[in-house]
């Protein structure tokens, strides 16, 4: 718990994405974005979700790449990362990517120009000069500039600059990031495997429990609050299992009539012990904060929705479970 700073020490956004190493981000957001959730379950209520914003957007003391938020201290390891992307051939999407690259060359030019000349642009400001994929896609329609835009994201030269809306601002990446050396990538990963564990706190290595050396043994407070289920805390559910004794898995993608609990249930964490699980949802349009189901020992579950809906902004008292 003091590893990743749910003992109530975490101070600042800051600071607990630099301790955690990273925010992992989705865009489902059944009661909050998981980025946000994360920090939260740190910092409480008074997390104010602008900041986020504002270290990513204005400060620049965080950037976006890869689905995931880090401090602008790591971009030297990360461009280790976007290196070994660019020779990468081990899995078939990767090929594809490639593929994808060498056969549309102007295409891959037109976009950094215009970025250069024009940017930062949303993916519907820069014209497809593929001529579509004639299907539509889930997430890009049948336009193939969202997959352009990825694959240059990968090889580190463009980078999210922004968001409106929901929607990505794209810049060149030599422009929105500062200039830094390129890492040997085996001294990245190490880097990134120390970073891990430190954060963690302990790990399992052969069978039998690892503690980091900075690991700081002692009581941990006695407060409550619900985690995110990208939170590092739970996110090795193997390691969660055997920590703590309790066996969590995400069930969004599993048919309704076969979850064993519900679409997005959040763990209850009390002190030092994973209790139960509870599955709220908001309504960003009446603002209303509802509780669907929990599970467990739920004694000290008011207390987390209380401050959760304070956090959220919630306007109504919440409802009773409706299960």
């Amino acid at each position: 718990m003091r590893a990743q700073l749910l003992d109530g020490s975490a101070r600042g956004a800051l600071e607990t994405v630099r301790r955690l190493g990273f925010l992992q981000l989705d865009p489902i957001s059944t009661v909050a974005p998981p980025q946000h959730l994360v920090l939260w379950s740190r910092l409480g209520s008074s997390y104010d979700r602008a900041e986020l914003d504002r270290l990513l957007w204005e400060e620049r003391k965080l950037i976006q790449w890869d689905a995931f938020v880090w401090p602008v201290e790591t971009l030297p390891l990360l461009r280790a990362y976007m290196r070994q992307n660019r020779r990468a051939t081990r899995y078939q999407w990767q090929r594809w990517r490639r593929q994808f690259l060498r056969e549309n060359q102007g295409f891959r030019r037109y976009v950094l120009r215009e970025l250069g000349e024009r940017g930062p642009l949303f993916s519907r400001e820069l014209e497809d000069k593929t001529g579509g994929i004639g299907e539509r896609h889930a997430w890009w329609g049948t336009r193939q500039v969202g997959w352009m835009l990825e694959a240059l994201e990968s090889y580190g030269e463009v980078a999210v600059a922004g968001r409106r809306g929901g929607q990505r601002l794209w810049a060149l990446s030599s422009d929105w990031w500062p200039a830094t050396e390129t890492m040997p990538i085996r001294e990245a990963e190490r880097q990134f495997e120390e970073q891990r564990f430190r954060s963690l706190g302990v790990r399992l290595a052969k069978g039998e429990w690892e503690v980091h050396p900075d690991a700081a043994d002692g009581p941990v407070p006695d407060r409550v609050t619900l985690l995110s289920p990208f939170d590092r805390l739970v996110h090795d559910r193997g390691r969660a299992e055997a920590l703590f004794g309790f066996r969590y898995r995400l069930e969004m993608y599993v048919p309704a009539a076969k979850r064993e609990y519900g679409y997005y249930v959040l763990p209850i964490l009390v002190g030092d012990r994973l209790v139960g699980r509870a599955e709220p949802r908001f309504d960003r349009k009446t603002r209303a904060l509802e509780l669907l189901g929990a599970w467990g020992d739920t004694s000290r579950l008011n207390e987390a929705l209380a401050e959760l809906g304070e956090f959220l902004g919630a306007s109504n008292r919440l409802a009773e479970p409706s299960k």
